[in-house]
């Protein structure tokens, strides 16, 4: 794992591509200090990264599309798969890699907070709190990049649905406001929803069995969930869309409070897009 580390780390700061994205990062953090803290003379550094939130659509989808896409592009996946190591410390060598990248523009914001202080009242523990969110908000999401990008050896459409999705995600408590609120529209949602993780696991395993037979259990499920109380589907789409949110989650931090359920939240999405690319590169490997 170490090795794959270091090989990813040359790669990024041989390169343009970390420095690109920290100055990108801290360019948008920046221009919201100017914006909040200095023009309008507010105090919460909070504010500043409720603000660069944004700013993930484009950087974190830059910065993964390449992690195994481009592997898989040249072909020097296969040489990964001859080295004396597993698959996970595959990924995880190629996921710490990026958070490194990432940490480094965070340990320059992290001295805005205490520079601020010295011209007026910053409160300090909720702007670190804010900044800690941040860095897991963004780990979150290069863990979904990471995943996006093991599924494909084009990189362009690695971050064209790196986009997609997290943009989706970053509007999905405002989108959640004109979606059914009905029973039958959430029942809807939640085959469509069904059908997409059979593909996935018929994609991830090539074994149709399995993935029908997931599929089937889900369904009748389901079926009976709505047969024995439907009114437990009334608003479920909506809710679920603000829950799975990871950016509404992020915001309860810029409101002062430090939620350590939302920390959880991020951790297991992390886990579970990781193990996601995991078993997409053993899939490779077996094929």
């Amino acid at each position: 794992m170490i090795a794959v580390l270091k090989h990813e780390l040359k790669s990024y700061f041989h390169s343009l591509t970390a420095y690109v994205f920290g100055a990108f990062l801290l360019v948008f953090v920046g221009l919201g200090a100017l914006i909040y803290n200095i023009q309008s003379a507010y105090s919460n550094f909070e504010f500043v990264l409720s603000f660069c939130c944004l700013v993930f659509v484009v950087i974190v989808p830059i910065l993964t599309m390449r992690t195994i896409a481009e592997e898989r592009r040249q072909k020097t996946d296969q040489l990964l798969y001859s080295l004396p190591i597993t698959t996970t410390e595959v990924v995880l060598g190629k996921y710490l890699a990026l958070l490194a990248v990432y940490v480094v523009p965070l340990v320059v914001i992290c001295l805005y907070p205490m520079i601020f202080a010295q011209f007026g009242d910053v409160y300090l523990p909720t702007a670190y709190g804010s900044i800690l969110a941040f860095f897991f908000l963004g780990a979150a999401l290069m863990a979904v990049g990471v995943f996006l990008s093991s599924l494909t050896d084009n990189q362009g459409f690695a971050a064209g649905i790196g986009v997609a999705v997290i943009l989706f995600n970053y509007y999905s408590v405002s989108l959640s406001e004109y979606v059914s609120q009905s029973t039958v529209g959430s029942v809807i949602a939640l085959l469509v929803v069904i059908l997409a993780l059979g593909a996935l696991i018929r994609y991830l395993t090539k074994n149709t069995n399995l993935a029908y037979g997931f599929c089937i259990v889900l369904v009748l499920a389901l079926t009976a969930a709505v047969y024995l109380d439907n009114s437990l589907f009334e608003g479920l789409l909506p809710r679920i869309m603000s829950t799975l949110s990871l950016f509404e989650r992020f915001y309860v931090f810029v409101n002062g409070v430090f939620d350590m359920t939302a920390i959880v939240y991020y951790l297991t999405v992390i886990v579970f897009f990781l193990f996601l690319s995991v078993q997409s590169l053993e899939k490779r490997r077996y094929n």
